[in-house]
């Protein structure tokens, strides 16, 4: 374990930002991690995974904990299914790879996003009709104050929609250090009815789908929508899709008779984010430095050498056009700091 000074943190965040820890450490075991959260003088902490859902717009004067704990475990194995564990250090789309080398289905829609394992809960990741809850036994974690571990089962974690305990009431309270999954070993369930997945099953001519074929047309998809962190800074989608009342759907489909909507519940539904940013006017719209890529409207982008503070202004500035023409307030999926 080694704490270093004015770190920068230009590779640790998908948006390439140039930005720099006052003191960053980084840990690749749980002892590692209680050691780091005992040292004196460092009240103030950042934990960073895969940096993959933040916007970093100013220097951190704090410590900066990057977690990479690695490691990949089967805990139980059954006829039917098997109980994965994942450390928090792991890759999303690498653990999901290694699921799918072993014929363990239910991730098979979740394959390409960007971030670790330890962070995926979190935030309830989801795509193309299958979220993270789905295949989430539990999880482990450690209190950032009291340095005890805790067991965090589905129904303690309360996943919504992007959202979870931990973004609310436990927020900032614990590093989730491992997560447990329930996966299937033989009669997978696939979710191929969301997005353009049986568009993209049937331009290849596969009638019966695996799970590996559901992954690789999950991956086509968003690498024609999204652009590679490695080449465009990026955190994927920038904004939450809004949930607003079918009454005031029905009011909208006045003016905007090809409004896209997913129904959620009896009285609700989901606008696509997307869609109102590209009819607001902004899909690949660029400002220099910084824009909105030209595939896919949700996807705010930094070109080269833009600030945070230059992709905030412009998720503002979104939001507020958004609001001004639709009356639909879109809130930010990724963490501002």
């Amino acid at each position: 374990m080694q704490l270093l000074q004015n770190t920068s943190l230009k590779n640790y965040n998908t948006f390439g930002i140039k930005v720099k820890a006052k003191y960053f450490v980084a840990v690749s075991s749980i002892k590692a991690l209680r050691d780091v959260l005992t040292l004196k003088g460092y009240p103030n902490k950042l934990l960073l995974g895969g940096g993959s859902n933040m916007l970093l717009t100013q220097d951190q004067n704090k410590l900066v904990i990057h977690i990479n704990i690695k490691g990949i475990s089967i805990e139980q194995e059954h006829n039917d299914f098997v109980l994965v564990r994942a450390n928090a250090g792991e890759n999303w789309h690498e653990f999901v790879l290694w699921c799918l080398k072993h014929d363990f289905g239910g991730l098979e829609n979740l394959s390409l996003i960007p971030g670790n394992v330890g962070t995926a809960p979190i935030q309830n990741i989801g795509a193309y009709g299958v979220e993270l809850k789905d295949t989430f036994v539990s999880c482990n974690a450690i209190h950032i104050k009291t340095l005890k571990e805790a067991t965090f089962n589905k129904n303690e974690c309360n996943f919504g929609y992007r959202n979870s305990i931990f973004k609310n009431e436990e927020k900032g309270k614990y590093i989730i250090t491992s997560v447990l999954f329930k996966l299937t070993k033989k009669n997978h369930k696939l979710h191929i009815d969301y997005g353009a997945i049986t568009s993209q099953l049937k331009a290849q001519n596969i009638n019966n789908p695996t799970i590996q074929d559901v992954s690789k047309a999950v991956i086509a998809i968003r690498e024609s929508k999204l652009p590679d962190p490695k080449l465009i800074g990026n955190s994927g989608s920038f904004f939450k899709n809004p949930v607003i009342s079918k009454t005031k759907f029905k009011n909208l489909q006045d003016n905007f008779k090809d409004i896209p909507s997913y129904p959620v519940s009896k009285n609700e539904v989901k606008v696509p984010a997307g869609w109102l940013i590209e009819k607001a006017g902004f899909k690949g719209k660029r400002f220099g430095k910084y824009g909105v890529h030209k595939n896919q409207a949700l996807v705010l982008v930094n070109y080269g050498g833009a600030e945070g503070s230059d992709i905030l202004k412009l998720s503002k500035l979104i939001q507020k056009t958004v609001l001004r023409l639709f009356d639909i307030s879109i809130e930010a999926e990724v963490n501002i700091l």
